[in-house]
Parts: C-alpha cells; structure tokens; sequence
C-alpha cells in the first residue's frame, strides 16, 4: 500500500506524513510532498509536472521519516492511539521542495511511485496550483468605519480562486488586546499571535495555547476604547503586534472567485462593556437559565452505577455539603450514548426513537431503577445531567441498538461526510483520537438534528433528566468535511460544537425543561446556548491560573455561565491546599462543580469528593473547610442570580476582568487574575503554593475586607493575611449592608 492524503487528517496544528503541507502551496514557500507505505518498501519516488511558462517534469527520491499520524508521532512502533498496531508495517517517506521551484500562478501534478525489489506501486495523479500574494483593493474588506489601513489589503490567488485575505488594523501604543473566546495564557496578547480553531487540546492549553472555545472577537482596551469581530466561522490568524509594534495584522480564510472576496469586518467602538454587548446584538445573546444552575456540581467518571451515584449523594449529605446537580458520565452503554448499561430491550432495526416502556433494568444491573433514582434525587432538590458524545461509535463493529442507529443513519442521510479520492462522498469518520472513526451526526442540520435528539427524548420527558453534559464537539477534522447544507468543513467546524448545544437545548426545551447544556467545546454564537466549563486538566496550581484565565477571556467574549473542574480532574489528586484554595476560588465563578477522570477503579481512589481528598492527603480539616465554603456559596446564589440577570440586561460580565470597570487603569493589567464577581465583589484568588499572604489590587473607590470588614481606599495594592479557605474578596463599600449576612453568617 502507499497512500498520499494531500489535505491529511485535517489536525489544524500538525501534519501527517503522508499529506501536502502546506496544503495550498504558496510562491515562495518550501513545500513538502509525503507517503505512507505499507510492507517492505525499498524507496519511494514522486514525478513531478511544473508547468509554468512551460512544462517540467522531474523524477525525485524521498527519504525515510518517522511517521506521524493526527498530530502524533509513530517511533519504535508506539502509538497513544488505536493506530499503534499498524506502526510496525508501515513507513513514511518524504521529500521538501525548494522555494525556487514553486513560481507563482505555477500547476502542480504528481504521483508516487514504490519501489518493491522489481515490482512497483503507483498511487492516482494529484494537481495543485500555487498561489501567490497580491496586493488588493481596500474594498475587499467590508468595513465601513474605514479602520482597516489604507493599502495593506492583500490576497492570497492561486488560478481563479483567492484562498486567504490579510490587512491591518492600527495599533495604538498603550492598548491591550483580550477576548478571541476561551484562552488559557494570558488576559492581554498584544505581542503574540493567536489564531480561531476549536481544538480538544488535551490539557496544558495554556502550555500549547490551543482552546475548545476560539472566537475572530476581541477587545482593544486602552486610548480610545474599541473592538473588533471578523466576521466568519473559517479559520482567521492574528498577528497582534507581534511583527510590527503598531500594527494588528489579520489573515482570514476565504474561498471566492478572483475580484469578489469580501471579509466582513466589524468595528464596535466604546467601554468594554458597550463593545460587548453590541457584539452580542450581532451574534446572539445569553438565554438566562435557572437559579439552581449556581449550585454546586458533582461528578466522577467512576460514578458508573446507580448505587455509586446514590452513595455519593448520601455522603453530601451526611457531610452537610448541599450539591444542586449531579453529572453522570459513565451511564450509557457506550455505543448508543442513548441506553442505560445493562438494559434489556428488543432492537429497533429502523433506528428509531424508543420509550422507557422498551427497557427492562435488571435488579442485579449497573441501573436498577433509573426513574426511581432520577425520582429520588429530585426530592432532595438534586438536579440530574447526563454525558453525551456527538458520535456513533464504530469500534468495536456496533451492535444492538447501535448498530441499527448506524445503518439507520446512513440511511436517513443525517451524517457529516467527507470527499473521496475520486470526488464523490461518503459518511465522514471521526478523525479524532478519541473514539476514532466513529459517525458524525450533523447537528447543524434541524432535520438531523431532531433525529438525533428525539432519540434522546425518553429521558427528559419519561426519566426527568435536567440537562446534558454535552461533549466532544471537536470532532469535526478537515477542510474536505461536506455538511447537509452543502458547506464545507472549513466554513462548518468551528460552528458544529454551537450547533450541537443548541439542538440539546431545543430538545430541553420542548419537553418543558430549561436548555441546560454543559460545553466545552464553542464558537461565536454560543454565548447564547447553555454553560460550559474549561475541559481536561491536571491537579496543579499551574492548571489552576490557567484555568481562570480562561474563565475571564471567555466572560469577556459573553460567555455568562461558565466554570471549571476543580483543581483539575485528571491525573494524581490534588493536595489538601491545591483543592480547598480552587474550591474557595470558585466559590466566586459562575458555575461551582467538581469532576474526575476515569481510573479504572484503582486505589487509591482518584475521586475529587471532599471526603476522598481528605482521606487519600491524610488532612481531615478539607471536609469542614470545604462545607463552609459550598454553604457560603448556598448563601451566595440569590446574589449570583440577580447579578447574572444584570449581565444579561447589560452585557457587563457576571465574572469581570477588572479592565471592564477601569479600562483606563494600568495596573488593573498587573494583576489579570483577579475579578470582578457581580457589580459588588472583587475576587483574588490566591495562585500559590504555602503562602499566607496574598498582594491584591483595589482599584478606585473604597472597599471592604469581607472577612475582617476593615475598610480600604482603592487605587492601591494591600497584602492580604488569608488561610486556605479564605480567598481574598472585597465587597464595594456602599453594597456592604446588602451583603454582610452573605459572609458572616
């Protein structure tokens, strides 16, 4: 076998062996041709057409590589996914091409050819054209404030198409830039560059700089005051200062005809909080949702039986710890994402949806009486979720109900599918590494995705289930992707995770219930469907400032309801100080939960209950200390209701930056990981280890200690004396009456 993918897996942050890279070859540029074979292979050759003024064909050797497949690498045969099996017996092979032999406007056909002893392997010819940089008209970016700098407007053409716009926007000394969605490693990047693609990055996101929830929107805060959003859901680079001090360069992906490309661009010009909100005229405000959402979340990966999920909300209770929702992961049977573990039911073979009456739950099964537990917990005022992925999953071959849901859904033509070779299609499979080659669903599609969900509906309107943890919604990989509407991957994946959360929210709401969703994948437009919380991280304080530097960046793009796991959830568990510090930071974020990964029931246990933290760290003060702090924020939620209301009317975020307050305020950017929480709280999460005293920045007016009630002026940093359950937090002064009880009671 030899194959070459030119546009590859569609990993928008690494290439695969056996693909073009760049995709578009540019003037210019060095371009890199490979191959990935299969069995004993003794070279690999391409022959190459040019044609330029003229035609020129050339016969090249590649050279042997390590292979690299969906942004990993294949050494020695290991492989952290299902393709580790095959890196024995297949090979890459690769060879770069100048710059000098890539001209401008230049064709490109090729094919490889592999050399076995006397025999060979040809692959099909593949054509590209080069494109090259033109400078454009002005026009070309629609803006009618006229910001754009004159004469930087230029085009990317290769043949008849132009692929990418890129222009300037100026850059004022002093000015600070923050927003682009959900980011985790830092509040202002001016001086970097960035780009606007959902990604699953597996934790270290700060590290990597990658996000779940990217957005073309941004603050420039400072001298004038204004913002701006690109307006499309292709991928946009930035290049914020990073090149040229005065300038803010931004490249877009288009895909039009020579003479009509045209990037919308918009200009919103005011405070922070003005310039936000008029984004959110054009996108699509926040739906506000139930007071009981600010409770606390519980979750484990390992609470994968009824009896699990009952214990754990006993032992809230016998700790006198109140939980508001509990999210069960590990409840399906892992194939449908529909059926409880264990159920007993006969196959619907035209995939259809099915009612509880279909299920018997046996007494000796993982769920025995899933009504009766949903039931239960609703009477001690305990909200339920339940985990999906926006998958059928193909690996092991499905069968049951999964099996006929996967024939019925290439039948009914509610999947995302990708181009053939020969330029036909076929169901796209999840390139991913996380369930790979599963079936997509297009849940951009409302036909398909009333189907999907209607499958899903038995458990709202029949068990009672109050939301979905909605999950995954990075799985779209690649420009070849062709939605039901005809759109392509790279104008359709970054919008599929909004899409997904809003058909869930649909389905909430058609059965009477809020649209409750938990997210951590987005785009623009998902400000307006559900929550969401900052995905997969580890146990460590470095985690943690990420973590909330997210949570800030998303709020300042009008993200409302968000949080995160606390303290992280993967990996060794966080020491007794690492957990109780997050616990009392998010006390003072939008959405309070706690989560853990799967272990495979190993002990110790990896369980982020207070309980286990206390037992596995030896601390038994974690159990008090946390009760206080999730019966303050009990005390808290009427104020978090009514601030998240104001930030619905206003725009003004429920978790602040503090720049949205004073724009104007240099230090406010020395000290980017404190906020405001509501119009009357000032939060400063302390972000290290073994300390007792904590700097924190009061900004101008005159504040309150909430634990001591010594008062302040602002405008100046006070170190603060703070034990580990006592996050530093300031009430303004003139609020202090209302918010007294809140904090000592």
């Amino acid at each position: 076998m030899i194959r070459h993918r030119p546009n590859g897996s569609g990993h928008p942050y690494a290439d695969d062996t056996e693909q073009r890279f760049p995709v578009q070859p540019v003037a210019g540029e060095s371009l890199r041709l490979g191959v990935r074979t299969s069995g004993e292979v003794d070279r690999v050759s391409v022959e190459l057409v040019t044609t330029a003024s003229e035609p020129r064909t050339e016969l090249i050797e590649l050279s042997p590589v390590r292979r690299s497949s969906r942004g990993q690498v294949v050494d020695g045969g290991h492989l952290a996914s299902a393709q580790a099996r095959l890196a024995r017996d297949q090979g890459g092979w690769q060879v770069s091409l100048p710059a000098s032999a890539l001209p401008p406007g230049a064709a490109l056909r090729y094919r490889f050819t592999a050399h076995r002893g006397d025999s060979t392997e040809r692959t099909r010819w593949f054509e590209t054209a080069v494109a090259g940089w033109e400078k454009a008209d002005d026009a070309v970016i629609a803006d009618p404030t006229g910001t754009v700098v004159p004469g930087s407007v230029s085009v990317l053409r290769a043949g008849d198409r132009v692929t990418r716009v890129r222009f300037a926007l100026p850059l004022k000394p002093g000015e600070h830039i923050t927003g682009f969605g959900e980011r985790f490693d830092a509040l202002d990047h001016r001086g970097t560059t960035l780009d606007s693609m959902v990604f699953e990055q597996y934790k270290s996101q700060g590290e990597h700089r990658r996000t779940y929830l990217p957005m073309p929107f941004a603050h420039v805060v400072g001298g004038d005051g204004w913002g701006f959003h690109v307006r499309t859901s292709r991928r946009v680079w930035f290049d914020l200062g990073a090149s040229s001090p005065d300038r803010l360069w931004i490249e877009a992906e288009v895909d039009e005809a020579v003479g009509s490309p045209t990037v919308s661009l918009g200009i919103y010009t005011g405070r922070p909080h003005e310039v936000l909100s008029a984004f959110l005229d054009e996108v699509g405000r926040p739906k506000e949702l139930p007071d009981w959402v600010f409770r606390l979340w519980a979750s484990g990966n390992e609470w994968n039986t009824q009896a699990e999920v009952e214990k754990q909300v006993a032992l809230h209770a016998e700790h006198d710890i109140p939980v508001g929702s509990v999210v069960i992961e590990a409840w399906s049977d892992e194939s449908s994402f529909t059926i409880f573990r264990d159920a007993k039911y006969t196959v619907r073979e035209d995939g259809g949806p099915m009612r509880l009456a279909d299920f018997t739950f046996p007494a000796e099964g993982a769920w025995p009486d899933p009504k009766g537990m949903v039931d239960r917990l609703h009477e001690q005022g305990v909200k339920l979720h339940l985990w999906q992925i926006p998958l059928i999953k193909m690996r092991p071959h499905p069968t049951g109900q999964a099996k006929a849901d996967a024939a019925a859904a290439i039948r009914e033509n509610v999947l995302i599918r990708e181009r053939t070779p020969d330029g036909g299609l076929r169901p796209y499979r999840n390139r991913g590494w996380w369930f790979p080659l599963g079936l997509m669903p297009d849940l951009t599609d409302e036909r398909a995705a009333d189907w999907w969900t209607d499958k899903r509906r038995y458990l709202v309107e029949e068990l009672g289930i109050d939301g979905f943890k909605t999950d995954g919604g990075e799985h779209a990989w690649g420009e070849d992707l062709v939605y039901l509407d005809g759109e392509s991957g790279a104008s359709g994946n970054n919008t599929f995770p909004v899409a997904y959360a809003a058909a869930y929210g649909r389905l909430l709401e058609s059965c009477g219930k809020a649209p409750v969703t938990f997210s951590r994948a987005g785009f623009t437009g998902s400000q307006a469907h559900g929550a969401f919380w900052a995905g997969d991280e580890n146990s460590t304080w470095e985690a943690f400032r990420w973590s909330i530097l997210a949570g800030l960046s998303a709020a300042a793009s009008g993200i409302v309801y968000w949080g995160w796991d606390i303290a992280g959830f993967s990996g060794d568990i966080p020491d007794a100080e690492l957990y109780v510090r997050a616990m009392a930071a998010s006390v003072f974020v939008p959405i309070m939960q706690y989560h853990s990964e799967f272990n495979h029931h190993r002990t110790p246990s990896r369980d982020r209950t207070p309980w286990n933290i206390a037992e596995v760290t030896g601390d038994a003060s974690v159990i008090p200390e946390v009760r206080a702090l999730v019966q303050l924020r009990e005390r808290l939620v009427p104020y978090i209701a009514a601030s998240a209301r104001v930030t619905l009317e206003t725009g003004k975020p429920l978790m602040r930056p503090l720049y949205f307050e004073h724009p104007d305020d240099p230090q406010v950017w020395e000290h980017p990981v404190q906020w405001m929480f509501g119009d009357d709280l000032l939060v400063a999460p302390v972000l290290e280890a073994g300390v007792t005293e904590w700097p924190v920045y009061l900004p101008a007016g005159e504040w309150l200690d909430v634990w001591t009630g010594t008062r302040f002026d602002g405008g100046q940093v006070v170190n603060v004396q703070t034990l580990r359950d006592t996050v530093p937090v300031f009430a303004r002064a003139d609020a202090w009456g209302e918010l007294a009880d809140v904090f000592q009671s």
